[in-house]
């Protein structure tokens, strides 16, 4: 079942979920607002979310909440395959902006599960009783720090959009400036006024957004490291921990992965 078979705004159950696949195609989800708030869960690929002031790089085994009447849209690589699950408002105690939201394997699990069953299902029935250990689970969830703020300024979404498509692209600010038919000084002051980070800083945020999602997905390290367009993987690692705080292998470590080197 796919989303343009239901309205999940119609459908009179507290929560309904859907899965979407990108069949060996990259797909995109158009700009959309629901009455009810969403989950994104990524299942595997490349899955990213733009919402207002942000651009989120959703890695496995996490999600991206989206409060009720929030405006979304997504893409999702060849690859890929996401989970959407759909929520009542006020049926759980999230935060009302968007955010990134770990998701353990009983949630992941459950949610898969909803969405392989009919939207009409009993409420009072086994479906039912399943739906009440999801919310519950999804209450619970803690939130991380894991997305690249944004505007709605046409020159700084281009730059996003490039970076997304190019990942490796070094180009200096100067560089960026001549791109977008603006001066450094007018480029530099637009990044800092509307995220509050430097170019660079925030450069910095999106590598390492990418690299959470490619590493999470199973890419070796020094493969990262070579898609974001690092000399070395020491130099890549060395971002990482300015920017996290902790090396890849520590982080990962902590949420109980072990990565390929």
């Amino acid at each position: 079942m796919g989303l343009s078979n239901i309205d999940p705004d119609e459908l009179m159950r507290p929560a309904v979920a859907v899965r979407i696949d990108g069949r060996d195609k990259a797909s995109t989800l158009p700009l959309q607002s629901y009455r009810r708030a969403q989950l994104i869960l990524t299942l595997h690929g490349f899955v990213s979310c733009a919402a207002p002031r942000g651009l989120w790089i959703i890695p496995p085994r996490c999600g991206m909440w989206i409060p009720a009447n929030t405006p979304r849209t997504a893409r999702i690589s060849a690859d890929g395959a996401i989970c959407l699950l759909f929520v009542d408002p006020g049926l759980v105690k999230l935060p009302e902006v968007c955010c990134t939201l770990k998701v353990s394997q009983l949630l992941r699990e459950i949610v898969q599960r909803l969405a392989e069953l009919s939207p009409h299902y009993e409420s009072d029935g086994p479906a039912g009783r399943l739906v009440g250990v999801l919310l519950d689970e999804l209450s619970q969830a803690p939130t991380k720090q894991l997305h690249l703020p944004m505007s709605n300024d046409a020159r700084l979404r281009r730059i996003a959009e490039a970076l997304l498509s190019n990942p490796s692209d070094r180009g200096t600010m100067a560089v960026w400036a001549k791109r977008v038919a603006v001066s450094e000084r007018t480029l530099a002051r637009l990044i800092l006024t509307e995220t509050g980070m430097t170019f660079g800083r925030w450069r910095q945020q999106f590598h390492v957004l990418t690299a959470l999602q490619r590493l999470s997905a199973g890419r070796p390290v020094q493969g990262v490291a070579e898609d974001l367009g690092y000399d070395s993987v020491s130099a890549f690692i060395t971002m990482f921990k300015k920017t996290i705080g902790k090396s890849p292998g520590r982080y990962f470590a902590e949420h109980g992965e072990m990565l390929q080197a």
